[in-house]
């Protein structure tokens, strides 16, 4: 009898940043491709209740496993959990600055301290704008760090019809830096499926 595969491991971080719909997406977009480990900041339960009108324990229900951003001993925290990668979404400016610098002062940052150290996919999806210096300099140096700096600035190439088609753009570019299959959007010259 055949051993059925272990689905990949895939960290998956909100923030306090506008944005809450793109995380959303990406959690339901990721059921039966990855198993979720969740961390919520404390600035992204208030911004994913007032967007969304959701708590945290209505996300339980999306993560196989969901940790409290205070828990430094979580497995996340170390590099011998291995995973696919990490998705920031959505990531704020402070939570982008700190990665960038690496400072690993909760259990989100540590995670992301995590994978850059482990070069491991991050894929940071800022949604703010406009952009101060500040914000574009710790863009370039978590690049350069190794990170993702993926925007929630979806494109209009597939003729988006609702709000669903527009996080489904940035979500099919997540899934595929992860290496996750899923066609969550049509991509540019070919028929939608």
């Amino acid at each position: 009898m055949e051993a059925m595969a272990e689905l990949p491991r895939v960290v998956v971080g909100l923030t306090g940043a506008s944005g809450m719909p793109y995380a959303l997406d990406l959690l339901e977009s990721l059921q039966g491709l990855a198993e979720v480990h969740l961390v919520l900041s404390q600035g992204a339960k208030r911004v994913l209740w007032e967007e969304m009108g959701l708590s945290p324990k209505d996300l339980y229900p999306l993560a196989s496993r969901v940790y409290k951003d205070g828990d430094l001993g979580a497995p996340i925290a170390s590099g011998s959990f291995r995973t696919q990668g990490m998705v920031v979404v959505p990531c704020s400016a402070t939570t982008l600055s700190k990665i960038a610098l690496g400072l690993a002062d909760t259990l989100l940052t540590r995670a992301a301290y995590v994978h850059l150290k482990e070069r491991r996919p991050l894929i940071l999806v800022p949604r703010e704008a406009p952009l101060p210096l500040p914000t574009l300099r710790a863009m370039v140096q978590a690049t350069e760090a190794g990170a993702l700096i993926l925007p929630a600035s979806p494109g209009f190439y597939h003729r988006p019809k609702e709000i669903r088609d527009l996080l489904g753009f940035i979500t099919q570019r997540i899934l595929d830096h992860l290496g996750l299959s899923a066609e969550r959007a049509p991509r540019w010259g070919e028929p939608p499926s």
